[in-house]
């Protein structure tokens, strides 16, 4: 009785790690808008599973272990997707260029690279730093450009 329970369980918990390393499986279909997420339909999987064996391993009828697996997955699906879509709306998703912002430069620059601390919002630590010609160590730059995490920059 156990069985099914296990196997749906088990299910689940193959495509939740397959979500968790590869991303969400039902965004290259883009099924319903995101309405059906491959995380919270993992979930649910897992929570029928769990759910089920529980309550039949506790004595109750088959029937009555169904009910509440099938309602428990339910409330973990809803939940999932409403978590799911939160975390997505407040990822920015697009960095912020540096460009035109001011600082100092922490280490000799060289077109080889150096260091700076820039004046911005969001910037807290030191980021790596080229430039044309030689800028010393101390000195006030501008950001002329963004490339990855490193910016070339110029003196102020």
């Amino acid at each position: 009785m156990l069985l099914p329970f296990l196997i749906i369980g088990g299910i689940g918990l193959v495509l939740l790690l397959i979500s968790l390393v590869l991303g969400d499986i039902f965004d290259q279909f883009e099924i319903g808008d995101g309405a059906i997420s491959g995380t919270a339909l993992s979930v649910g999987l897992v929570v029928f599973g769990a759910a089920g064996a529980l309550t039949a391993s506790m004595g109750l009828a088959i029937v009555w272990a169904y009910v509440l697996a099938v309602v428990l997955a339910a409330v973990a699906y809803v939940f999932s997707v409403l978590v799911v879509r939160n975390l997505t709306r407040s990822s920015d998703g697009v960095p912020q260029s540096a460009v035109g912002l001011t600082g100092v430069s922490r280490s000799d620059i060289t077109p080889a690279g150096g260091e700076v601390s820039l004046d911005g919002p969001g910037e807290v630590e030191r980021r790596l730093a080229y430039s044309d010609a030689p800028i010393a160590e101390g000195v006030r730059i501008r950001v002329i450009e963004h490339a990855g995490t490193r910016v070339k920059v110029t003196t102020d």
